[in-house]
């Protein structure tokens, strides 16, 4: 592996030195992850609470906690940055940490706003740092698989996309259900898309059931710039735990089911097929001829890996090579931009959105 790369572009042997940001829910998963990572050297936990940030270390940790950011950007040993802080600091807490010459790792979302993404996205292109936003789903085996038969063509031409994300879940006093469950499914999606195909629409309908003030089933229809469309359901009251995504193809269909730990993805040879006009008889053209498919299922064998570990080795991968990661900054603004219009569809009752044409690629 290649040394990584500082702001001021002089290489550093040896291991990574990172800091984490943020001792709640997910950075005693990101504490974990980077100690077992050969390319990285965790250095600091940062906390607001730091009996928190102890217990998550434990007593015999070498690593050092602070509740001061300002000393972790000081120190010339820290590279990196992984960031598992509400959303709502991610602007000022990811922006001082690249004015630092600091690579950054964001939990999602990026930002609270596509506008304060772009920021964050401006700032890292400016520096020549490496900003990433950790869509952990994208680097489960069977989305690392899904992605490689989406751009190999194996499926065919992208028809349809359902995904379905529901479970009895925990109701978010800030966010409602669609910014708490479907970035993960807005993230795979723009992470399997063959290149050239990207959502050009979205309408989002919710309801609130039982008075929560927010939406807590949704639904989201994006349209794709070929013309296939994709289907997105998230549910916070469902009191069975669901997570699957059909995605068809002109050639076969996949079946992904999360849940399923023996047969994660299934791969029908099993669909429709039309005749084009040009190869049918001068009697037959008014009536396209429609042919049904049913060959074998193919269920493909996937090594199993823990998702957060091989998005850690994206993290090193990318910062080494100075080359973007698999979801970096941009990606998450995609993600953003689809979240903000899924809102102002619901609040106008679903209405389909454009997305900006313009924004960034």
């Amino acid at each position: 592996m290649t040394s990584p790369q500082p702001a001021n572009g002089q290489p550093t042997t040896g291991p990574i030195g990172v800091a984490v940001v943020g001792a709640g829910y997910w950075g005693p998963n990101l504490v974990r992850n980077f100690q077992s990572s050969p390319a990285f050297r965790l250095r600091w936990l940062c906390d607001l609470d730091i009996e928190r940030a102890n217990r998550v270390l434990g007593g015999y940790s070498t690593v050092k906690t602070t509740a001061s950011l300002d000393e972790v950007l000081a120190d010339p040993e820290v590279q990196a940055v992984a960031i598992a802080t509400p959303a709502g600091t991610h602007l000022p807490v990811a922006m001082a940490a690249l004015r630092a010459g600091k690579h950054v790792l964001v939990e999602k979302p990026l930002a609270a706003t596509y506008e304060e993404g772009v920021q964050l996205v401006e700032e890292a292109d400016r520096r020549g740092l490496t900003l990433m936003c950790d869509h952990t789903y994208c680097y489960q085996p069977a989305v690392l698989r899904i992605r490689e038969l989406m751009h190999g063509g194996d499926l065919g031409e992208l028809l349809f996309l359902d995904s379905v994300r529901i479970n009895l879940g925990l109701v978010q006093r800030d966010i409602d259900v669609v910014w708490d469950l479907a970035p993960h499914d807005l993230s795979i999606l723009d992470f399997v898309l063959p290149p050239g195909v990207r959502p050009i629409a979205v309408a989002a309908h919710g309801a609130d059931g039982i008075g929560a003030g927010r939406a807590c089933v949704a639904y989201l229809t994006l349209e794709l710039s070929n013309g296939a469309i994709a289907h997105i359901h998230v549910n916070w009251l469902s009191p069975v735990k669901i997570r699957t995504a059909i995605i068809g193809g002109s050639k076969k269909t996949l079946v992904w089911d999360d849940l399923n730990p023996s047969q994660r993805i299934s791969i029908y040879d099993k669909g429709v097929d039309v005749s084009a006009a040009d190869e049918l008889g001068d009697e037959q053209r008014r009536d396209l001829r429609i042919s049904y498919r049913s060959g074998d299922m193919v269920a493909p064998a996937l090594v199993e890996r823990e998702a957060l570990r091989t998005m850690v080795d994206e993290y090193a991968r990318a910062i080494t090579t100075g080359t973007p990661a698999l979801t970096d900054g941009r990606s998450g603004l995609r993600v953003l931009e689809i979240l903000q219009a899924a809102s102002r569809s619901l609040a106008e009752g679903g209405t389909m959105i454009k997305l900006d044409e313009g924004h960034m690629a």
